[in-house]
Formats: structure tokens, sequence, C-alpha cells
């Protein structure tokens, strides 16, 4: 008699992010290889025929706060670059050719900066977008980014949020540390984003402390609300006396918070990815 097995049931699975709320206006602009800045609810970006060479958003920490915070250039050698080559639209430029930043540490950083930016300025959204032809960033070109791979590192993070804890009510607004448990053993990268957490810090707020892209700390964040570490301020103010935090759902992700969609040929800057991913594995 031959033993039939019984197949294991399908585990549950988390409902996917819906909707992916990107910009077809930006997909527009793409095919049409506009030059000019988009600007939406959350931020802008700077397009050059058609590619993404430049974000920024309120949410995210700028390109002069990664470089200075990293230790790679110090504040006054920043502001003398603005000063000395911003109206030129060559900031970027003035910044490698000087020898204050070497070309991979400067592509790095803002590829980090452009695609932590962009993941909010692509966010889903009610407010109408525009755009602005010719207009152009002082940084001045680094390294255009096509906006196919804008869009898909975009919808990859939103997904990995989801995946991780799929409230998105720690992105915003201030933390505090949920209920009374004491925090066990964590990682050092979110034990020093829970150091940070004080009733009135956000996740944008202690990215610009750290010197971390946003995005990142938000993993971190999402991790330390699925082990009910923290919660959201609000939760604090109507959570009733005693409430030991939202409830604890297991992080089954292993991808690291953020491997790098940008692609390159140049060795010293292809090591410096790898061990970037390597350290978000932690």
């Amino acid at each position: 008699m031959i033993a039939v097995r019984k197949p294991a049931p399908l585990l549950p699975l988390r409902d996917r992010v819906p909707g992916p709320g990107v910009s077809p206006m930006l997909n527009r602009l793409a095919a049409e290889r506009a030059t000019g800045v988009l600007l939406r609810e959350l931020g802008t970006l700077y397009l050059s025929e058609g590619e993404v060479v430049h974000a920024e958003s309120p949410r995210s920490p700028s390109l002069d706060v990664l470089l200075t915070t990293g230790g790679i250039i110090d504040g006054d050698g920043w502001r003398e670059a603005v000063d000395r080559a911003g109206a030129g639209l060559r900031v970027g430029r003035f910044l490698v050719d000087s020898g204050r930043v070497s070309r991979g540490s400067l592509e790095l950083c803002h590829a980090g900066a452009l695609f932590d930016a962009a993941y909010f300025v692509l966010g889903p959204s009610s407010a109408p977008a525009s755009f602005r032809y010719g207009a152009a960033h002082w940084l001045g070109p680094i390294r255009p980014v096509p906006v196919a791979v804008v869009e898909r590192e975009t919808l990859r993070r939103r997904d990995l949020l989801h995946r991780i804890w799929p409230d998105p009510a720690t992105d915003d607004g201030p933390l505090v540390r949920a209920g009374h448990r004491a925090p066990s053993s964590v990682p050092a990268r979110q034990g020093a984003v829970l150091d940070q957490v004080d009733g009135s810090r956000t996740a944008a707020d202690i990215s610009v402390t750290l010197g971390r892209p946003t995005f990142h700390t938000l993993v971190d964040i999402r991790r330390l609300a699925a082990a009910g570490l923290i919660a959201p301020h609000a939760y604090r103010e109507a959570a009733p006396v005693g409430t030991a935090g939202p409830p604890v759902v297991e992080d089954r992700t292993s991808a690291p918070a953020g491997p790098s969609p940008f692609i390159t040929t140049d060795p010293d800057i292809a090591l410096l990815q790898r061990l970037r991913d390597a350290l978000e594995a932690l």
C-alpha cells in the first residue's frame, strides 16, 4: 500500500501593500525626456533628459547631512562649496575637483539621499503635482538614475516595510516607548534608534540625528514596533494604564534594510555598496 502524504497547510500571508501610488506624470516626463523639477506633496524630483538627478523631501536627511554626519566633509567645507559653486549649478563637481570628497563617496551618498527622498516624494498623495520645465538644482549632475529604477526601488521599500509591520502609524509622528517592557537584546542599529525615542522625536528627526537615510530608520522602527517596544505617541495617550503595547508580530523578512539599486561598474563604489549593505543587514 502506498502512503499518500498530505501536503502541509499553507502559512497565512499578510496582505500586500494596496496600490503602487507612483506618479503617472513622472512616467510621462520620462517618456518625453523632460528636464525640470516635479513638485509633489512630500518633496521634489529633479529630472534631466527624463532621468532623476536629485530628490528632496522634508522627511529625509539632505545630502549635506549624510556627508557631514558621516565625517566625509565638515560643515565649513560644504558651505564653501555651495557659496563658490552653487550659482553655477556645479557644487558636486566642485566637491570632487577640490579634493574635499572622493567621487565614489559622493556618488554613493547622493544615491542614498536620492532614493531615500524619492520614497517619500512618490508616496500616495491626494494633492496635485506640478512640473516646472527647465529648472535645475544647484548641486549639479552627479549620476542620473532612470525613472523605472526609482519607481521599482520605491515599491520594493514600501513592500518591505509592510511585511515587517503593516501599520504605518509609526512612520510620521512622535514616538514613545510602548508599555512597560524592558528592551531585550536588540541589534546595535535598532538600539541606537530606540535610544532616540523620547516622546517628541519622529522617524525623520531620529534620522537627522543619526545621519542615516530615513528609510533605514523606518525599517528599525517597524521592527521595534513589531516587538512591542515602541508605538506612536497617540497610542500612549489613548491606551489604558498598564497596556503592554502593540501585539508582537514575528519579523520574517531576511532582506537587508536597503540593498542598493544603484548599479555601477566602478570597483571602489561597488565595494563600498557591499560593505554598506552588509552593515545594514546586521
